[in-house]
């Protein structure tokens, strides 16, 4: 007679089920709370500093990452470049010249140092490159483009060295704009700003920056005697570049009409002054003030907006119904920048 296997089956069958249960219970992932912060990319670390704020500009404040070596990232190395054919071109921000510098030379100076941050991650800069706020670089009105500064921490003394591609600050009490990296090397990200001393490195073609500050201390020597036994200059002289700013500001100035000539009138329900803000002869320099301002004064209802003419690219808000509804809002600008924007009408 045949033995049923049955039994058999059954019986193995408990016993595989009996092993499985006195095994390890299986793993459940925890879905994540609600508002916790996702895992860090490769090679980034959170930013303990990210809740605190900070920076100089509106709203900027600090990434919510930051390199996991930022401790490490070295110094900006100097080096001779050829200057940008554009960024050095003089330029009118808020009613006050700038004449940026066309060669390299001397510098020295004390003031109020800022940051830029996440805002501008990405954006264009005076250079044509794009802001990067874990790179060693800096903004400056006037110092030529590109080129090297050291930045040192007045109250610390600790000192960092940037390279130049953007222009600004372009507030009343500040000297120069640094990256977030460079200003967490300087120990201040968290104040927003902090009092500096900025110096700039003169190199030389072909110099290397072992050679600098003996580039640099000749370097002066030979600017002080070429000012000393220079004549005061004359008219056909003087440098061709502030005149040129000169001139720029010259043609925004509205001109004496006649007395007899009556002003023309505005199109009805649509306003003809505007308030300007700058004016470059470089577009990538206004380009790039304008996405600052446009951060910057987030309040604004009026359009901001580039006029180009006679290769001069001026910066526009508006248009107003009249001088008196423009002047408010000139107010608030002067009240968050520190300058007072001028009055054109088109």
């Amino acid at each position: 007679m045949k033995r049923s296997l049955l039994p058999g089956l059954c019986g193995a069958f408990l016993l595989t089920l009996l092993a499985a249960c006195g095994g390890p219970a299986p793993r459940l992932e925890r879905a994540p709370e609600a508002g916790a912060r996702p895992p860090a990319k490769s090679g980034m670390k959170p930013n303990p500093l990210a809740r605190r704020g900070g920076g100089f500009y509106k709203d900027d404040g600090l990434p919510e990452e930051i390199p996991e070596n930022i401790d490490d990232i070295p110094d900006a190395e100097p080096r001779w470049e050829p200057l940008h054919r554009f960024a050095n071109r003089p330029y009118v921000v808020l009613g006050k010249e700038y004449v940026p510098m066309t060669r390299l030379q001397p510098y020295k100076v004390r003031g109020i140092g800022s940051w830029y941050g996440k805002k501008f991650h990405g954006q264009k800069t005076s250079i044509g490159e794009p802001y990067d706020m874990f790179a060693m670089t800096a903004a400056h009105p006037t110092l030529a483009i590109p080129s090297y500064a050291r930045v040192t921490n007045v109250a610390t003394g600790k000192s960092v060295i940037v390279r130049i591609t953007d222009r600004g600050p372009f507030h009343a009490d500040r000297v120069i704009d640094l990256s977030f990296t460079a200003a967490y090397r300087l120990g201040y990200v968290a104040n927003g700003s902090t009092a500096v001393e900025v110096e700039s490195i003169v190199l030389e073609p072909g110099a290397t920056y072992a050679a600098a500050p003996a580039l640099e201390v000749a370097a002066i020597k030979r600017q002080t005697a070429r000012q000393e036994a220079r004549p005061a200059p004359t008219r056909e002289e003087r440098d061709p570049i502030a005149e040129m700013a000169m001139a720029a500001q010259a043609q925004d100035e509205p001109a004496a009409a006649p007395a007899a000539a009556p002003a023309p009138a505005a199109v009805a329900g649509v306003g003809n002054v505007f308030l300007q803000l700058g004016a470059f002869s470089s577009q990538d320099n206004a380009e790039s003030l304008k996405a600052k301002l446009a951060r910057e004064l987030d309040w604004l209802t009026d359009a901001i907006q580039i006029q180009s003419k006679g290769g001069m690219h001026r910066i526009h808000v508006g248009p107003y119904r009249d001088r008196m509804e423009a002047d408010k809002v000139a107010e608030r600008i002067r009240l968050a920048l520190g300058f007072k924007p001028t009055f054109v009408t088109r």
